[in-house]
């Protein structure tokens, strides 16, 4: 029986392979080769093996469409938030400047 700690833990090293591969830092890194064949293995070992993944809630499905999509951080910034990382990023800082803004000014008054 596969458990998500350990999942997660492979995952990790599979991803800081991609990353060593990538002329980009975290998060914009370009390379996700290893992450890709971790989840097509995964996926393929639970279809020959369900009952090995029987007590997890992954959807190996949806993450290798996201990973193999043509930009993986705004496919997942797009389901959690509704917009890309660059959309989110940029509605943040405006929001961070407004509080300093309002911060500043009732620190005044």
């Amino acid at each position: 029986m596969i458990d998500k700690e350990t999942l997660f833990k492979e995952f990790e090293v599979e991803k800081q392979k991609d990353i060593k591969l990538s002329k980009n830092p975290e998060p914009r890194e370009e390379v996700f080769t290893n992450r890709v064949n971790f989840l097509k293995s995964h996926l393929d070992a639970k279809k020959s093996n369900p009952s090995y993944y029987s007590n997890l809630d992954i959807d190996f499905n949806n993450l290798l469409k996201a990973y193999t999509s043509e930009s993986p951080l705004d496919s997942f910034y797009k389901v959690v938030f509704g917009k890309t990382y660059d959309e989110y990023m940029f509605e943040k800082q405006i929001e961070e400047q407004q509080d300093e803004a309002e911060e500043k000014y009732y620190s005044i008054n």
